[in-house]
């Protein structure tokens, strides 16, 4: 396995990325291509690189990165989260793979997992360069926020937390001040009684499991106005006739956001199950990555095969 560090360029900052090359990947060889986008909280060295390594084995040329304001890449204040540049993003990442001397330009698509397996559609619905999209665990960040994990939250959370975020914009205005929350619980103590989610992110983020440095386990607060009004999912049904397929373990607790997303795509689609996952299972574990990676591989290759 080849693997490069890449720099691009996206809404003028430096984003930095890993590119991984097939084995048998030769010079002049122009490849199929992935951008992989890594999910809220997350940086490329965590699931997106692993399933950009094994894409890279199963023929394609497979980029991961880091969003701007975080991991290697730049971007000030540290840890926002703006939906809609991450987007962008995406579209950098996209039009850096475009240039690239091992890839066909025509024959690029884009996966993301957990909320990038809402900002990948999201991107897609408007940039024709991603020829097929994929998703694992996808989860809609504008939709957490604004409805709780699963819907029925109160309105008054939601209410009180763009308050909150009113108030931390001013503070960091005013007074230099930088308002952090946790992406998931710290420990495991926190996390007790917290949904399975969130327990078994405090596992993979928060433990030997994965944790990386450059994944801090927080976000800066105000980026919750611009979560809030964000939605994955409304004009999904734009990415057709180019291919969308979704991947979500049968005991996740957020499968309803693939499910409802699916329904409202237009063909070609394909919702597909993991029997058994949870929504963090397809992060890593043996017993279900494989097989999710087998479908990602054979609808790259149907779909990225030919223009």
């Amino acid at each position: 396995m080849q693997s490069v560090s890449v720099t691009f360029k996206s809404n003028g900052l430096s984003l930095a990325g890993n590119l991984f090359l097939p084995e048998d990947h030769t010079e002049g060889d122009r490849r199929p291509a992935v951008v992989t986008s890594h999910p809220f909280g997350g940086v490329k060295e965590q699931t997106a690189g692993l399933y950009a390594e094994k894409l890279a084995a199963e023929g394609f040329v497979a980029l991961a990165f880091d969003t701007a304001h975080q991991g290697d890449s730049e971007g000030e204040p540290r840890g926002l989260e703006n939906p809609f540049a991450r987007a962008e993003d995406i579209r950098s990442a996209v039009t850096y793979l475009s240039t690239c001397e091992q890839v066909d330009p025509e024959r690029i698509g884009a996966l993301g997992i957990c909320a990038s397996g809402g900002y990948v559609p999201f991107a897609a619905t408007t940039d024709h360069r991603i020829r097929a999209v994929a998703t694992v665990s996808a989860a809609d960040i504008g939709a957490l926020f604004r409805e709780g994990l699963g819907g029925g939250q109160d309105p008054q959370v939601l209410a009180g937390m763009l308050e909150a975020s009113a108030r931390a914009r001013t503070a960091e205005a005013a007074d230099g001040v930088l308002r952090y929350d946790p992406v998931v619980p710290e420990t495991p103590q926190e996390a007790e009684g917290a949904p399975t989610l969130y327990r078994e992110g405090t596992d993979y983020y928060r433990t030997s499991r994965a944790r990386h440095p450059n994944s801090a386990n927080r976000y800066l607060f105000r980026s919750v106005d611009q979560m809030a009004q964000y939605s994955s999912f409304d004009l999904v049904h734009l990415i057709a006739p180019r291919p969308l397929l979704m991947i979500a373990g049968t005991e996740a607790d957020t499968a309803y956001f693939s499910r409802e997303a699916v329904e409202k795509a237009r063909e070609p689609k394909e919702l597909f199950w993991v029997e058994g996952a949870t929504h963090i299972d397809l992060y890593d574990k043996d017993a279900y990555v494989p097989t999710a990676v087998a479908k990602l591989a054979s609808f790259f290759k149907e779909h990225l095969a030919s223009v």
